[in-house]
């Protein structure tokens, strides 16, 4: 897609190829899981998904309350020039107008729409509009870009894919994607290529130097996202590099620079971590590999130990014997281990207590007391045994959870 004129770019050419496959994967997904969670959660998952539906209704109310209240709503007699910029790219994008706003950006560089309820939003930061001044192609572009997401209903598409968009490649990719449409419709919009460069531009250079940027070299840096690193920031990343989406505007039917093969096995590892890119993706690896290390460990430690404490239960086997001969010819428990004929420690130097009551016998180890309680069951002496101070019931071996015979 040579990017020169809007009328030469054909409707069907307004989506970037890869969403319509990155879509329909992610949507197979995401039903499947939402299916799943329902069918696993008997329903509950429905109650949860309506409670986190108000939360986000309440939370999303104060940033359109936020822009009404404190914004500019564009119309024929506010800042009509801009109105006018925008209304053109609605009619080239054939979409209805939406309500559109100018917000000051404190410095930030940005435009963003979104969608309350049924009411479609499009805002733009005053010092994006600031730098596009005389440059109303490159203003274009952001509008167009914005209506793009609303166009292509990318926010409501984003809610029912949410189970799955955390996947590594996967939703990274798709996000990817569905900016390159809006970039797409930005150069629909704004009907220039170069300029449309530019406008991108302003997001690297300031909202001053992108004037005298060089767009040619600019493109030409796109070849550096061929390296590792590169090329594994920019997966578990949501945006393309800036220099492969300017570089699409010049010449959209130009290959992009291949991605070096080994950051894939790498990045396949890092889930995705949404808009805030790659950093905040290694925060959710952080979290996910902490949460499994807090499980794990324990886990681990837990069974570690009862692999030693099912030999003592082995070892200890030859003392309840005893206790059970001495229980059933006397009739009565012996009054110490000694009576009973009875070493005080275990070979390998565990100690051993005789309850004198109820003939319980503990070995203390260096994991926790194991102790081992008779009874009595049709003339014979049948133990299991417990957690005493300092042992937790899952280090139990699963020799102590049914009765020795």
């Amino acid at each position: 897609m040579n990017a020169v004129n809007a009328a030469e770019i054909a409707p069907e050419d307004l989506v970037y190829p890869r969403e319509r496959l990155l879509g329909t994967v992610t949507l197979v997904l995401a039903l499947l899981v939402w299916l799943a969670l329902i069918i696993g959660t008997v329903g509950v998952a429905l109650v949860l998904l309506g409670i986190g539906a108000i939360v986000y209704l309440f939370a999303h109310s104060a940033l359109i309350a936020h822009v009404k209240g404190n914004g500019v709503e564009l119309s024929t007699e506010q800042f009509p020039d801009v109105y006018a910029q925008f209304l053109e790219c609605c009619k080239r994008l054939e979409i209805d107008p939406p309500e559109a706003y100018i917000l000051n950006g404190n410095g930030l560089l940005n435009a963003f729409a979104t969608k309350f309820i049924r009411d479609r939003y499009v805002v733009l930061t005053s010092d994006i509009v600031d730098a596009m001044q005389g440059n109303a192609e490159g203003l274009r572009f952001y509008i167009g870009h914005e209506l793009g997401h609303l166009r292509m209903k990318h926010i409501s598409k984003a809610l029912v894919r949410w189970p799955v968009l955390w996947l590594p490649l996967l939703g990274a990719a798709y996000s990817r994607a569905r900016e390159s449409t809006c970039d797409r419709h930005g150069l629909a919009c704004s009907g220039s290529g170069n300029s449309s460069a530019l406008a991108l531009s302003v997001l690297a250079a300031g909202r001053a130097r992108w004037r005298t940027l060089n767009v040619t070299h600019y493109v030409r840096q796109s070849e550096h996202s061929r390296g590792f690193w590169m090329s594994f920031h920019e997966l578990i990343s949501g945006y393309p590099w800036l220099t492969k989406r300017a570089a699409r505007m010049t010449n959209g039917s130009a290959a992009a620079p291949a991605r070096n093969p080994f950051a894939y096995l790498v990045a396949i590892f890092v889930p995705y971590g949404g808009r805030l890119g790659g950093g905040f993706s290694f925060l959710i690896l952080v979290y996910i590999v902490g949460v499994l290390a807090a499980i794990a460990i324990p886990a681990y430690q837990d069974y570690t130990i009862r692999a030693k404490l099912n030999a003592v239960v082995i070892e200890a086997q030859p003392a309840r014997a005893a206790l059970a001969a001495y229980y059933l010819a006397n009739h009565r428990i012996p009054d110490s281990l000694e009576t009973a004929g009875l070493a005080p420690q275990l070979a390998d130097g565990s100690p051993l207590s005789l309850d004198p009551k109820g003939m319980s016998l503990t070995v203390k180890t260096k994991h926790g007391e194991l102790v081992f309680v008779p009874s009595e069951t049709h003339g014979q002496i049948r133990w299991t045994c417990t957690n005493g101070e300092g042992l937790k019931p899952a280090q139990l071996p699963a020799s102590c959870r049914a009765p020795n015979r």
